[in-house]
């Protein structure tokens, strides 16, 4: 299973969590490397350190991927253009590689404004420029819309950010549900979501909408299989004090309908996800559309906070004389 691959690769339509039989059959001259963890580990808490010298204000999303909060830096004289070419110059110095950037009022721009431009990009979207650089964007850069979501927009009209601006809150909250909020907020460039150095990872999943439907629990294993291999790499991302609590597989069929199973678990085994699998398919017995596979995650301060509680609750049903 390829974990990720470079630019070269990917002009061949090569991707992360494509199989590597079938990368090769792409490009046969491609190289494909054994995966150090050690080392991205030690380059992920070097490239953090630089993060978190500049700000406290560091939200990390991946092995070398943050949100940062500038505001009230005075490095630079504030300027957060300077601050972001000053960390993507000590990361090539004193780490070794390149990392891209970007600078805008929040995070979901931050976030298009990093991709932007890769690699060794720094794009920025000043507060004046917002309007106009979001109103061009595809609908796929909305966060949360994925390859089924984007056709449905579609063949409703939407194909940029400005073709969802004529539409009312209410108009997409009746069409696409939950997500009518979202994208009526998002096609605006608005998120107040806040940089959280404290965030607790929830949770943490990888699936796959299929070109061709899987009519088959055989080939729904199949492709079950590099999924459970990709998750378990994503899984080396969880902090320290994470924890799996339970693993999860979400199955959408050629009509939409959904379902997903869930089982308490405290690791990741390829055998019970598996038997997960074929209760999930057989549940609706038609064609598969999307598969996903994931790990529930608590914090051990949260399972030392449960663990207080419940050996608090006999004391204080018996003082009370009813549990509370």
């Amino acid at each position: 299973m390829i974990a990720t691959c470079n630019y070269e690769a990917r002009a061949f339509g090569i991707h992360s969590a494509m199989p590597t039989r079938e990368a090769l059959r792409r490009c046969r001259d491609l190289r494909v490397m054994r995966p150090s963890m050690d080392k991205y580990r030690r380059a992920s808490r070097e490239i953090l350190a630089i993060y978190k010298s500049v700000t406290a204000l560091v939200e990390p999303l991946s092995l070398d991927e943050a949100f940062l909060d500038v505001t009230g830096v005075r490095l630079f004289a504030g300027s957060a253009t300077r601050i972001a070419r000053d960390i993507k110059n000590r990361v090539r110095n004193d780490v070794g590689i390149t990392v891209s950037a970007g600078v805008a009022p929040n995070k979901f721009l931050a976030k298009i404004a990093s991709d932007w431009e890769k690699p060794d990009g720094l794009t920025v979207v000043l507060p004046a420029d917002v309007d106009a650089f979001v109103a061009a964007l595809p609908i796929e850069r909305i966060f949360g819309v994925g390859a089924v979501t984007a056709g449905r927009l579609k063949r409703a009209g939407f194909h940029t950010c400005q073709d969802v601006r004529a539409r009312s809150r209410q108009d997409l909250k009746q069409m696409f549900g939950a997500l009518g909020d979202r994208l009526y907020e998002l096609s605006r460039g608005i998120d107040h979501r806040r940089v959280n150095p404290d965030a607790l990872r929830k949770s943490l999943s990888v699936e796959e909408t299929f070109g061709t439907d899987l009519k088959s629990l055989a080939q729904c294993t199949v492709e079950l299989d590099r999924l459970i291999a990709d998750l378990a790499w994503q899984a080396q991302r969880l902090k320290s004090g994470d924890r799996i609590d339970a693993v999860v597989v979400k199955i959408r069929f050629d009509d939409f309908r959904k379902t997903t199973v869930e089982r308490r678990a405290t690791q990741i085994h390829a055998a019970q996800l598996k038997e997960m699998l074929a209760i999930g398919v057989a549940r609706h017995a038609r064609p598969v559309r999307l598969l996903g596979v994931g790990v529930r995650v608590v914090h051990d301060d949260y399972r030392l906070q449960m663990a207080l509680f419940d050996a608090a609750a006999p004391a204080l049903q018996s003082e009370n004389g009813n549990p509370t």
